[in-house]
């Protein structure tokens, strides 16, 4: 069982543990393609869309059709659930863990920190990849998008995540890469530190987060920092 006086360190999951934007976009591009419109996101060009959801990446690319172009009513609601069929179905093609992500895991365990996810991404696709990227075991609590009626800049999600996983809101904070975690961090009342090696990079900065993570080999120092140490025995 976990140190009741350990610190508990939450993770978002796309575009902060791991960068899942080329498998969301091919799974945007597949409902495009079926509807004879062809790839309209660029996975390397529009990976920073992919991590503002499903829905994003459909507006985004209906954006982008010629005035001529008209869709039927409601097409954004038909696609969504295909989406969602179509990631589902492969969803571990190209995504990868960032660099230092399983030996940060490693050590903050072994510092006696607790760890949780609390993600956008619906909790069945975010359990399917984390197991598929081989660390759901590193994590005493997992909350998706749909876990709770309500999903993040909400805090009722954050918190769930570190009373599920046995820790305490108090002694946690929350490690993210967008503006969403940085407002739920906000309504929690935690720190948070954003990645920079996502997408946007450097310029999360703007954010103002009590801390910039250049590489998780910087995140174990951090932890203890702002969390203390209780190696477990």
């Amino acid at each position: 069982m976990a140190d009741r006086r350990a610190g508990t360190v939450v993770f978002d999951l796309d575009g902060t543990l791991a960068d899942t934007s080329a498998d969301l976009i091919a799974a945007a591009n597949a409902c495009f393609q079926a509807r004879e419109l062809g790839a309209l996101l660029d996975p390397v060009a529009d990976a920073l869309i992919a991590f503002h959801g499903g829905r994003a990446m459909l507006r985004a690319g209906y954006a982008r059709l010629p005035a001529d172009r008209l869709l039927p009513p409601g097409a954004e609601d038909e696609d969504y659930p295909r989406l969602l069929d179509h990631y589902a179905g492969a969803i571990a093609v190209h995504t990868r863990l960032y660099p230092g992500t399983e030996a940060a895991l490693e050590r903050l365990a072994a510092d006696g920190h607790i760890l949780a996810v609390c993600t956008n991404k619906p909790a069945a696709l975010a359990e399917v990849l984390l197991r598929e990227l081989g660390i759901r075991d590193r994590f005493a609590a997992m909350i998706g998008a749909d876990t709770l009626p309500v999903r993040k800049p909400d805090p009722r999600p954050y918190i769930a995540a570190v009373q599920d996983a046995g820790g305490e809101v108090t002694h946690s904070f929350l490690v993210g890469d967008t503006d969403t975690d940085r407002k739920t961090a906000r309504a929690a009342g935690v720190r948070v530190a954003l990645v920079a090696f996502g997408p946007e990079g450097a310029g999360l900065s703007r954010l103002s987060p009590e801390a910039m993570l250049d590489h998780y080999d910087d995140l174990p120092a951090l932890a203890a920092d702002w969390l203390g140490q209780s190696r477990r025995q």
